[in-house]
């Protein structure tokens, strides 16, 4: 019995080792570092570095750049990224990515549900208001415009990542996240651990969820501009939807 469910076991790896480890780093490690740093957080005290990083923008700050922070963070906030990711989700639907366009949707309004409750949760003041360019009303952790920024960009990253731009698009997804994460410090209305676990939780959040829908509709794992932009089996390491199982996911 055991030899047999063994041989299955080893089976099951060697053919799905990739989606494994995909799912180690994108959900399960980024929940232990949370896990870690919250724990360490509201039991133990913090860090030190906390405060030392934001002394350290505090000391480079620049009407310039201060001027692309508080832009950045408007961008980014909740007046304006919500209409962006509607015109994007619009876009993709008329393309033919309906469920592209609900996967984005769902990302980017699951990851501010979750900020929310995260905060009323814990319940983490502020930094101090002296050193802040902006006062910032609610609580601080985990930082909501680092959360919904990151799941914004990384759920674009997913959702082309099969096309002919998917490591520009990813790219560009992450290096704004972590634009925006820097920008919060910058301005001085979280900590830096308020953004790490923001955009940890993000990443987890948009690959979970990711997964999750990939697996009962296929056509996700597709690019949104329809098997002629999907890249081969042999550029993405995994097989591509065939054209039928899309058309039919396109009509559910």
């Amino acid at each position: 019995m055991f030899p047999d469910r063994l041989h299955e076991a080893v089976a099951f790896f060697r053919t799905h080792w990739r989606g494994l480890l995909l799912l180690l780093l994108g959900v399960l490690l980024p929940l232990v570092l949370i896990a870690e740093l919250t724990e360490d957080i509201f039991r133990d005290g913090g860090f030190a570095w906390d405060t030392a990083v934001l002394e350290w923008y505090r000391a480079h700050r620049t009407p310039t750049l201060t001027s692309l922070a508080l832009a950045l963070g408007v961008i980014g906030g909740v007046r304006v990224l919500p209409f962006i990711a509607l015109v994007i989700a619009l876009l993709l639907a008329r393309a033919g990515g309906r469920i592209h366009a609900w996967y984005l949707a769902f990302a980017l309004s699951g990851a501010a549900l979750l900020n929310v409750l995260a905060k009323l949760i814990f319940q983490r003041p502020r930094p101090d208001e002296l050193g802040a360019v902006l006062i910032e009303s609610g609580f601080s952790f985990p930082s909501g415009h680092a959360m919904s920024n990151a799941a914004f960009g990384i759920a674009l990253g997913l959702i082309f990542w099969r096309s002919r731009a998917g490591w520009p698009v990813a790219v560009l997804g992450v290096f704004w996240g972590v634009l925006l994460a820097a920008s919060r410090n910058y301005l001085g209305v979280h900590y830096p651990t308020d953004v790490i676990v923001g955009f940890l939780s993000a990443a987890a959040w948009a690959y979970g969820l990711y997964l999750l829908m990939a697996r009962r509709w296929p056509a996700l794992r597709n690019s949104p501009g329809g098997m002629d932009d999907t890249r081969s089996s042999v550029q993405t390491g995994t097989d591509a939807v065939p054209r039928q199982e899309r058309e039919r996911d396109r009509t559910r």
